[in-house]
């Protein structure tokens, strides 16, 4: 079996031990007023778990297969691709995620932004730092202003 498949066997097993939490273990803790909501806590799960299982079911069917084409990957061909340019945007993600409560929103994801297209293959400066400035100041400005969610802009000894 191809890993496609194998892939979607697993997805589909736990598509299906979600649906059935979703299902049938979510709805019986249930308040007796809110069994007469229309949409309840377990509304979205549910809609996720069949999403989930028909995905799998069509990639385990392989009702999505064709001939394979110029730009599919070839997952026996693992090495002709970038991977060192995933496996360092991997290690900056999490690198960012680390850095976002003690570095600040700004300095992390200016950062990430800039870094992160640097490993892309970016290498005009001049564009590349001042839209991720833009990006990342009109990103917390949304959330934080807009939105009303507390986001700490700066480092805390600088005053975040």
């Amino acid at each position: 079996m191809a890993l496609d498949r194998w892939i979607a066997l697993i997805l589909l097993g736990i598509c299906m031990a979600y649906g059935y939490a979703a299902w049938f273990t979510m709805d019986a803790q249930l308040a007796p007023f809110m069994r007469r909501n229309p949409i309840w806590p377990s509304t979205f799960p549910k809609v996720l778990s069949v999403l989930g299982i028909a995905m799998s079911l069509i990639i385990l069917l392989g009702l999505e297969k064709s001939e394979q084409k110029i730009g599919d990957i070839d997952y026996r061909r693992l090495a002709d691709y970038h991977l060192g340019q995933a496996l360092f945007l991997l290690g900056l993600m999490i690198v960012y995620a680390l850095l976002l409560r003690p570095a600040g929103f700004l300095f992390s994801t200016s950062g990430f932004l800039i870094l992160g297209s640097f490993i892309l293959g970016e290498r005009k400066w001049h564009i590349m730092v001042p839209i991720a400035v833009i990006a990342t100041v009109f990103v917390w400005y949304l959330v934080q202003q807009v939105l009303g969610i507390y986001m700490r802009p700066l480092p805390g000894f600088v005053g975040g």
